[in-house]
């Protein structure tokens, strides 16, 4: 199927979450590789009523460029789905499961997937008895947030509490997941096969928002530097945390490495970054597929998951 065979694409960024400036950038990146292929585009700046924005154009497949709540938590896959078109990435279900890290965890627990020991926080939880249990070396993050936005790493008591309160300015549903010491590994998957892993490297405590999208600092190790058992293992490892929650299409799963070598799942994301720092289109061009290819691939595979 080729870009003008899908028709009129509809880009959706912006939106009202805390990763409006970062959607924009993705979307606007999106709608340019497109447009330089020949394709019909629209780019749509989703905003609080997105409901009558989407009615009122005339598509026949969406891109979703979204992040965070309001686009990559089921929200717009739903509204896409009464409108009977087809869109990238995850369903409604999968989205939604995604975007709450706790859920995640839950499934990820359930299903036997190694992922580290985590407390949900609330106004009247025991500082002291969370952080005993989680070793004094913990991450506390909103729930529902993506790009490491209202995160903190604690090592006491007064740290857990302070950070639990910044957390909740994002988000009202607050966790607190022990901090796991090692090498920071991302895997991308496209159209059910991994791709080439990536080791992130910061010079900040954690890989928070500044060495996401701000630092020049930051490395991206691709190869990654695991063996090639080890790279295998990995992958594995993500593809089945991406499909026990039921995602689809396209997505990246986060995984720590510890110092005995093992793997911990830490986060599903299913409507990545796709901007010029972003880690899906670096893993896909080792892959040998470019950006453009990228994009026109997932709509390809959206219009056909839709057909079926």
């Amino acid at each position: 199927m080729s870009v003008q065979a899908l028709g009129k694409i509809a880009v959706l960024m912006g939106g009202t979450s805390a990763e409006r400036e970062v959607s924009l950038r993705s979307g606007t990146a999106v709608a340019d590789a497109l447009e330089a292929q020949g394709a019909d585009v629209v780019r749509v700046d989703v905003e609080a009523h997105a409901i009558s924005q989407l009615t009122d154009i005339e598509f026949d497949v969406a891109f979703i460029a979204l992040h965070g709540r309001g686009g990559e938590d089921g929200t717009i896959q739903g509204v896409l789905e009464w409108l009977d078109k087809p869109y990238t990435g995850s369903g409604v279900m999968a989205s939604a499961l995604a975007m709450d890290k706790w859920r995640t965890k839950m499934i990820w627990q359930a299903a036997g997937l190694p992922t580290p020991p985590a407390y949900l926080l609330e106004d009247s939880s025991d500082w002291e008895a969370i952080n005993i249990a989680l070793a004094s070396n913990a991450i506390v993050k909103p729930a529902r947030e993506g790009s490491s936005i209202g995160m903190r790493r604690v090592h006491n008591a007064n740290e857990l509490q302070s950070s639990y309160e910044y957390a909740r300015e994002y988000d009202g549903m607050v966790l607190a997941e022990r901090w796991v010491e090692g090498r920071e590994f991302t895997v991308a998957v496209v159209n059910g096969q991994a791709l080439p892993v990536i080791q992130l490297r910061t010079s900040h405590e954690f890989y928070d928002y500044d060495a996401k999208y701000q630092a020049n600092d930051t490395e991206y190790l691709l190869p990654s530097e695991l063996s090639t058992e080890k790279e295998a293992e990995i992958q594995a490892l993500a593809l089945k945390a991406f499909d026990v929650i039921g995602a689809a299409g396209w997505g990246r799963i986060d995984v720590m490495q510890d110092a005995a070598g093992e793997f911990w799942l830490l986060e599903a994301n299913t409507s990545p970054g796709m901007t010029d720092h972003s880690l899906v289109p670096m893993a896909a061009g080792a892959a040998g597929m470019a950006f453009g290819e990228l994009v026109v691939t997932l709509l390809q595979e959206a219009a056909q998951r839709h057909g079926q």
